[in-house]
């Protein structure tokens, strides 16, 4: 069994593996920036060490990730989500240095991080994939006669792409043209590739994905399906489980679509195989070699603790449940309380966190970072916490999210928070059928004003006060 565990990574993922980490009496030890010298994950780790001054080479240099692992006693390492996570030469060292890595293997992790590959793989195994190119388009004049061949709209996408960045709907030639060289610029500075390919445009989708375990005994389970459906210029905002869209039929497919999808790569430990479903066909989108930032909602319904799988897998263990053993029960949403302003075009809001009250009661967990004091730092991702809650029906998870946003206090910045509340009071969104383009649809969800509660206004009277006076 692994005794002692790196986390590469840094936020709320760092605390959730912390966590993981304490109830299997494994110690754990942290890295950070000196931007992420006051952080919590920094604080709750058994052990903490630093990684230099630059907020972000550290996170992202990993031969150093892993030679800090050997010196300090590790024997298995954590990506998390984000930063190296896909990083196939991360997955690689670890093996060179006999450290575990918590993750499929760097092949698996290379084959499903090129889109094109991927595609190729799904084809060959009976997985259906959208209409598009076979490999990459060399150059803009490829693309336009490709396009020409697939038909408008098309999705121009970073062959290494994820996280909803290097990719564009084009609905001409014209734009097709015009958007190349931003693509391709994109796609060099995010993920150091220029390569691209397209994709027909599956208009309005709902995007379902599934979430896999596959341990090295050759077991493959699912946990059932997330919706992502509810997403802003293709980030997620509220994500939902299992899909109040599909009937017992979809789900049934979707699931043995992604154990299909899984095996036919040999993959081994957790990921999420994610599809579009459009006028009733269902099409593999990508395949996500690492835990997902919504892993909490599928925790919530099936009581698998995901990432506590994730390490016993890596120990060489086999899954605790097989796939007759696995059920759902009511609903589970998700909602990731962003510093941003959604009233000015989702602008970014860092900066100290004057109050952070974390809602509770039945059915509310929240997975977090901050605290009331920390200040958010404006060199990472501007996720705040997610708040989850379950209940056993949908309409009953729908009213206790409506609590638990208004429970929650986060002061000091602005937060989407308020915005979600309009979601949810929405009759569209309310009746559970809804797809990509919700949020494009609805633009008059922004417009609301924000009331403070007579304890915030006395609170900000107060310190107005004390600082008139000098105290």
């Amino acid at each position: 069994m692994i005794k002692k565990i790196l986390i590469a990574n840094r936020g709320e993922i760092a605390v959730r593996i912390v966590r993981a980490c304490a109830e299997m009496n494994i110690r754990s030890v942290a890295i950070y920036s000196d931007a992420d010298r006051q952080a919590l994950h920094v604080k709750r780790a058994d052990e903490a060490y630093g990684i230099g001054d630059d907020p972000l080479a550290g996170y992202l240099n990993p031969r150093k990730l892993v030679n800090l692992a050997v010196e300090t006693g590790c024997d298995a390492l954590h990506p998390g989500y984000g930063f190296l996570s896909e990083n196939a030469e991360l997955a690689e060292i670890c093996a060179e240095r006999g450290i575990k890595f918590i993750g499929p293997s760097a092949e698996v992790i290379r084959r499903m991080g090129d889109k094109t590959e991927a595609r190729r793989s799904m084809i060959k195994a009976g997985v259906p994939v959208t209409p598009g190119t076979e490999g990459n388009v060399a150059d803009v004049a490829e693309a336009l006669r490709e396009g020409d061949r697939i038909g408008y709209p098309v999705m121009l996408k970073a062959t290494s792409g994820g996280g909803g960045r290097g990719i564009r709907r084009c609905n001409s030639r014209e734009e097709l043209e015009q958007a190349f060289p931003r693509v391709i610029s994109e796609a060099t500075k995010a993920f150091g590739s220029a390569e691209v390919f397209l994709e027909k445009c599956i208009v309005n989708p709902k995007h379902i994905e599934a979430q896999i375990l596959a341990d090295s005994f050759g077991n493959t389970v699912h946990l059932y399906e997330r919706d992502c459906s509810i997403q802003r210029r293709n980030q997620k905002l509220i994500e939902i489980a299992p899909s109040p869209q599909l009937t017992p039929e979809q789900r049934a497919y979707i699931g043995d679509l992604a154990v299909r999808a899984a095996q036919a790569v040999g993959y081994e430990n957790a990921g999420t195989v994610e599809f579009l479903l459009a006028e009733g066909e269902v099409y593999f989108m990508e395949m996500n070699t690492r835990v997902q930032v919504e892993h909490t909602i599928t925790e919530e319904i099936t009581g698998i603790d995901i990432v506590r799988e994730q390490i016993r897998i890596a120990s060489g263990l086999p899954l605790s449940i097989k796939q007759e053993d696995i059920q759902y029960r009511g609903f589970a949403l998700q909602f990731r309380i962003n510093a941003e302003d959604p009233r000015n075009n989702f602008l970014p809001s860092f900066g100290k966190i004057t109050r952070y009250y974390a809602p509770g009661g039945p059915g509310v967990r929240t997975d977090t970072a901050i605290y009331t004091g920390y200040t958010i730092p404006p060199y990472y991702d501007s996720m705040c916490l997610k708040l989850i809650v379950w209940a056993l029906t949908w309409e009953e998870a729908l009213a206790r999210g409506s609590r638990a946003l208004d429970d929650m206090r986060v002061q000091g910045v602005k937060t989407t928070a308020t915005y979600y509340q309009q979601i949810l009071a929405n009759d569209e969104f309310r009746s559970g059928r809804f797809n990509t383009s919700f949020v494009d649809n609805h633009p008059e969800l922004l417009n609301y004003s924000i009331k403070r509660k007579p304890g915030e206004l006395a609170l900000a009277i107060a310190a107005a006060i004390a600082a008139h006076a000098g105290l």
